[in-house]
């Protein structure tokens, strides 16, 4: 072999150089030598899951597998923690809120408000409990430190109340109206009114990543999907059952699926939120009403009105687990869970009294006399970061 020249060395440096990066390549159209076509072929690339944005503004969910992760007994916020536990209970026929102390079971105060109170709501601050008085076209305050009523609020037609899960927008459901109207949260100044061609909009829940949220139609048998941030309906159906009346309306702690609880299909339908395509019917009993998670997201509590139960849902094995009834029957309609979980309370809407029954057991705890028509009452405080409304739907 003939020595190499000075310029020849610094040639054969270059094109080795250059071989090496041929084969570091995988796109420059020459083909990688021995084991570096394998090596490659062995990490293929994975494209990563694309994960929705959630509404600009609403706080992050603790647990993306469960939306209700911040509601485990004990987890009161800060702002609540030092309140009094209350049980408040609007009676639409008496234009009255009673007061009810949980641990004695008794009515301790009578507060009057406004005509037809229909659900009593906590704010999306949670520092506020506005009770909705339909037909006097008026929100009371309460203050949940002190149980004081403040002086009360114009509002049209406020049947039920809900908020945006960015704290931005409270929306009123007007009923008769036939309206969604977005106002401010605080001063419940009008901002945005929605017209519906649906007839009897009354109760909502609001998807995992809070970009849209489903309202029940309860006199037409419909349902809307509603854009929040854009404040527009952008999907409408006709439940497929003659004489639906939709009512309470819960998402699953997955985040997959939403349930409406319907009075005159006795049982609740089971609607794929993104898709919005027509929803099954899962019966539950006559005159299914409200629709209650339990505090460790495990199973959902559904009042059948209509023949005085309780139907118990399991989310895991996504069915019906147990049915427990009201001795003497009853009419058991809207309330809410304790902040420990152990007590689910009910109004009871023809009977003119609360229920306190045992979610372990389903053992009734209490049957106490209120007002005549108690209807949407609050358990209050509960745990949750935050209020989306009706009588208590926290993140």
């Amino acid at each position: 072999m003939l020595p190499l020249t000075k310029r020849s060395k610094s040639l054969l440096a270059a094109a080795l150089l250059a071989a090496l990066a041929g084969c570091g390549t995988a796109d420059n159209g020459t083909e990688p030598r021995g084991g570096a076509k394998k090596e490659a072929a062995a990490r293929p690339v994975v494209p990563k899951e694309a994960v929705p944005d959630g509404l600009p503004g609403m706080p992050p969910l603790l647990d993306p597998k469960d939306v209700y992760a911040a509601d485990r007994p004990g987890l009161l916020s800060p702002v609540v923690k030092d309140f009094p536990s209350r049980v408040y209970v609007p009676n639409t026929n008496s234009n009255t809120v009673s007061v009810i102390d949980p641990a004695t079971y008794k009515v301790i105060e009578t507060i009057p408000v406004g005509i037809q109170p229909q659900h009593v709501v906590p704010s999306w601050d949670l520092k506020t409990l506005w009770v909705n008085n339909n037909r006097g076209h008026t929100l009371t305050p309460i203050d949940p430190a002190t149980g004081v009523a403040g002086k009360p609020v114009e509002v049209h037609d406020p049947y039920n109340l809900y908020f945006t899960p960015d704290g931005k927008y409270a929306v009123v459901m007007a009923s008769l109206d036939r309206e969604l109207v977005f106002r401010d949260p605080h001063t419940m100044d009008r901002k945005k009114t929605v017209p519906v061609s649906c007839y009897g909009v009354n109760h909502a829940d609001f998807s995992a990543d809070g970009r849209y949220f489903v309202v029940s139609c309860e006199f037409s048998g419909e349902l809307l999907k509603v854009d929040t941030a854009k404040m527009e309906v952008i999907g409408q159906q006709k439940l497929p059952f003659q004489g639906a009346m939709p009512q309470d309306v819960k998402l699953s702690p997955d985040g997959k699926t939403f349930y409406i609880a319907d009075m005159m299909a006795h049982g609740m339908w089971v609607l794929d939120g993104e898709k919005f395509t027509t929803p099954r019917l899962m019966p539950t009993g006559k005159g299914a009403h409200g629709l209650y998670v339990s505090r460790d997201s495990k199973e959902m509590y559904v009042p059948n009105r209509g023949e005085g139960s309780i139907s118990v849902f399991d989310f895991g094995q996504n069915k019906l687990t147990k049915k427990w009834w009201l001795p003497d029957g009853g009419s058991p309609d809207m309330g809410g869970v304790s902040a420990d979980g152990k007590v689910l309370w009910l109004s009871g809407r023809y009977d003119s009294e609360v229920y306190a029954i045992d979610t372990k057991t389903g053992k009734q705890l209490a049957r106490i006399p209120v007002g005549g028509g108690p209807h949407g009452l609050a358990v209050y405080p509960q745990p949750g970061r935050y209020s989306l409304g009706h009588t208590g739907v926290f993140r």
